[in-house]
């Protein structure tokens, strides 16, 4: 492991300075690998961050007040401005608000400011479902009967679903999470389920086209990690992800497959990844059933929450790799120099209360995060931090390694135990039941994990 850190601890010669175009754990984690490549920092924030500690530790900070504190992030024009004014070579931008958006990445390229991340072609491709999902099964990855086309009315999707059998799923074209996702179970559901998600698409996306899709039952998520270059690609093995809330991740770990599965799909994602041309870093996403079949998901075309799993299990800095690429360099790692090691798991502390996920944003009294043997932390907080109520709640990321999964529970229970964040509620005690529930420690967890278990 030392060896590849090594390895990749020379400075970069494409960036002289990066823009940070986003706030809270994230910024402060790509500052750091910034820092290490010996690049200077600037970073964007809004009123509510100007405190915090990726606005204190970096080298130039450019405050974007906006009465709705989620604009400071979203404002394009604004930002495009912030990184001329420091003269940045590249923005990078993190996870969510403009990670994803197409429109953001051109701008930045009519300005000769690179975007750390994948084209814009490339961004629109993936960002709409239905082309990625046509494009990814030309390139040979497994995908779940349903429409190759926008479905223009229930009448279709009543055709689409008596041939590929009940239950389906109704997403949408241009987004995800629970908002474009509608389950039908029945014939006599689907009418409305088709309206009700085609109107939501149009409000939330400005996009109300949807498809029909077998939907999976009583699958596993797991992703792939992947990195390209524009030519060529590796992957980075998988994490497993299917412990969820409102579609949304809360615990991921890896590995998770065996060695013969490992290889097949992965050799498919960097395959999918070589077809549209992909630089950057990506997750291939996937269901899979109770038989084993893979089916295809989406691409998340950006660093994910959950990449600290990966780096624990191989020794590599995603976040410097894709850094690397974006300036210019070519991968310079070849499949078989990934390897992985023991076992690593990733609770996200976010500040909810347990029980019901609802948001629970408050000041932080007194903030002590663990350390030990095999115990990595991400997290912006701080004794004294503001936990605003308008961005997401994930205040750290607490994530352990080990030999084995036994030893990575034991050694992420003793860390959660160890954790105080007073002032705010939080997950926590959720995730230390669920370290201890019989079902986790064998392994039998599918999507519906929360649902399945009463842990209130």
């Amino acid at each position: 492991m030392d060896s590849n850190v090594k390895r990749l601890s020379h400075k970069t010669m494409g960036f002289s300075r990066v823009l940070i175009a986003n706030r809270g754990e994230i910024a402060l984690r790509i500052l750091r690998s910034l820092r290490t490549m010996g690049t200077e920092v600037a970073i964007i924030h809004g009123r509510e961050d100007r405190a915090s500690l990726p606005v204190r530790l970096s080298d130039y900070a450019v405050p974007i007040y906006r009465k709705d504190p989620l604009q400071s992030y979203l404002d394009i024009e604004a930002i495009v401005e912030a990184a001329k004014s420091v003269n940045a070579d590249a923005v990078h931008p993190g996870y969510g608000f403009l990670a994803e958006n197409s429109a953001f990445a051109r701008r930045l390229k009519d300005e000769g400011i690179v975007f750390i991340g994948p084209s814009p072609e490339v961004l629109e491709l993936l960002g709409d479902k239905i082309q990625a999902r046509s494009t990814m099964a030309s390139a040979g990855l497994p995908v779940a009967g349903g429409s190759d086309h926008p479905v223009e009315n229930p009448d279709e999707a009543n055709l689409i679903a008596a041939g590929i059998g009940y239950p389906v799923i109704i997403k949408a074209a241009a987004g995800g999470g629970g908002i474009g996702m509608q389950v039908v179970v029945s014939p006599d559901d689907l009418d409305s389920a088709f309206r009700l998600c085609s109107s939501r698409a149009k409000s939330a996306f400005g996009d109300g086209r949807v498809f029909v899709e077998k939907y999976i039952q009583n699958a596993q998520h797991i992703e792939f990690q992947v990195l390209g270059d524009g030519t060529n690609a590796v992957h980075f093995g998988e994490r497993f992800c299917s412990i969820q809330r409102r579609h949304q991740k809360i615990l991921e770990e890896g590995p998770w497959l065996d060695e013969d599965t490992r290889n097949s799909m992965g050799q498919k994602v960097v395959e999918g990844a070589r077809t549209v041309g992909y630089s950057g870093l990506a997750t291939f996403e996937f269901l899979r059933d109770s038989d084993g079949e893979f089916y295809f998901l989406e691409v998340n075309p950006r660093v994910q929450v959950e990449h600290t799993v990966t780096e624990q299990l191989t020794g590599f800095d995603l976040v410097s790799l894709g850094i690397r690429v974006a300036s210019g360099e070519s991968i310079g790692i070849s499949q078989d120099q990934i390897q992985l090691t023991g076992h690593a798991i990733q609770a996200r502390v976010n500040a909810e209360k347990p029980t019901d996920f609802s948001p629970a944003p408050g000041r932080l009294w007194e903030c002590l995060l663990p350390s030990g043997p095999g115990i990595r932390v991400d997290s912006h907080a701080c004794s004294g931090y503001s936990m605003p109520r308008c961005f997401d709640s994930l205040l750290a990321k607490i994530i352990s390694h080990g030999r084995d999964r036994e030893e990575a529970i034991s050694r992420l229970d003793a860390a959660l135990r160890e954790t105080v964040l007073d002032g705010v509620d939080t997950l926590i005690p959720l995730h230390r039941k669920i370290l201890q529930e019989p079902n986790f420690l064998k392994k039998n967890v599918t999507i519906s994990y929360l649902e399945d278990h009463n842990f209130g």
